[in-house]
């Protein structure tokens, strides 16, 4: 069982720009002492019996889930079988997520909106003509955030401005906000953690305690000193 997780990891299993094998995930896991751990791979969820074979051989709770890229940004979908063709629509996605009673964060919402990185035009905007905000009261009727159920605030892939950026915002929607290292080797696991209310042991539990929407981000497990991520 564990409340604490780290609700955005890619492998090399599902994600093509990653250097973490799933094996070292779980050996980086152990040594940081993290039980739960959610699979969030660009190509799509794995396989639901090659996961379960993997997933019986740890002491961990696993998750399945992907991170997906649509016209509003990037979006992670938890509790859908496979990636679907039209998931690149964030409307889609957050469709087929209701039917599944699945849930969906949008992911970094403002990465490279405040410190450039190396696009021309940050995700959230690509298919939006507004001016780029420059305060979070400009943010606040981005699609987006009427599609998605919760906001990461706590990315560790996405500068701490921006990061502070997003909790701004999701702060004055009053939405709920994650936590998550977006780790792609083992340097960045568990940078940032979502923890839960209560102890969860399987993805069922999972995905209802997400539903709760009583988690909140953390950070500091790295360093041995684990508190609420706040601005």
């Amino acid at each position: 069982m564990a409340r604490l997780f780290d609700l955005h990891i890619h492998t090399t299993k599902g994600s093509s720009d990653s250097s973490l094998t799933p094996e070292d995930l779980i050996l980086e896991a152990d040594r940081l002492g993290l039980r739960g751990l959610c699979l969030t791979e660009h190509a799509g969820p794995w396989d639901r019996h090659e996961f379960k074979r993997f997933a019986s051989l740890h002491n961990v709770v696993l998750i399945r889930a992907m991170e997906v890229e649509t016209d509003l940004g990037h979006m992670l979908a938890f509790g859908l079988d496979r990636y679907q063709a039209g998931f690149n629509k964030a409307a889609k996605l957050r469709k087929a997520a209701t039917a599944a009673g699945g849930f969906v964060v949008t992911a970094h919402p403002f990465r490279g909106v405040l410190g450039g990185g190396g696009r021309s035009r940050a995700l959230i905007y690509q298919s939006i003509p507004d001016p780029l905000p420059k305060s979070p009261e400009q943010a606040l009727e981005h699609p987006v955030f009427k599609l998605a159920d919760a906001v990461e605030v706590a990315n560790g892939g996405t500068i701490d401005r921006e990061n502070d950026f997003a909790m701004a915002v999701a702060g004055l929607l009053k939405m709920p906000v994650t936590g998550g290292s977006d780790a792609h080797s083992v340097h960045g696991l568990g940078k940032f953690l979502t923890e839960f209310h209560d102890e969860v042991k399987d993805e069922a539990e999972f995905l209802k305690a997400l539903h709760s929407k009583q988690f909140h981000p953390v950070t500091g497990l790295r360093t041995g000193n684990l508190k609420p991520y706040t601005i």
